[in-house]
């Protein structure tokens, strides 16, 4: 199963390790987009350090964190730097999506 987490909010970045966890942990693959109060996110590590989890993969909102000032200098590569483009494939792509 594909799951697609759309994060909004940064209050819930422990629901989001732990669901990420447990579907990779099952064998499924998970892509999340990150964009609006989400990427104040993109500063915690250990929530960033999910791009390195094989079957993740991570993008967020160019436009939401230049506005919000929320897009840390030196951020992995990994991460892609993105649009509500990147948003909409995920959703397309996405068996299921949570919205967190």
């Amino acid at each position: 199963m594909k799951l697609g987490i759309l994060v909004n909010t940064n209050q819930h970045r422990d629901d989001v390790l732990g669901i990420t966890g447990a579907a990779v942990a099952k064998g499924h693959t998970v892509n999340i987009f990150i964009m609006d109060e989400g990427t104040r996110l993109l500063s915690d590590d250990s929530f960033t350090a999910l791009c390195k989890t094989e079957g993740v993969k991570m993008s967020f909102c160019d436009h939401s964190a230049s506005g919000l000032g929320t897009k840390p200098d030196g951020l992995t590569e990994e991460i892609a730097c993105g649009s509500q483009f990147d948003n909409a494939t995920m959703n397309h792509d996405s068996d299921k999506v949570s919205v967190l």
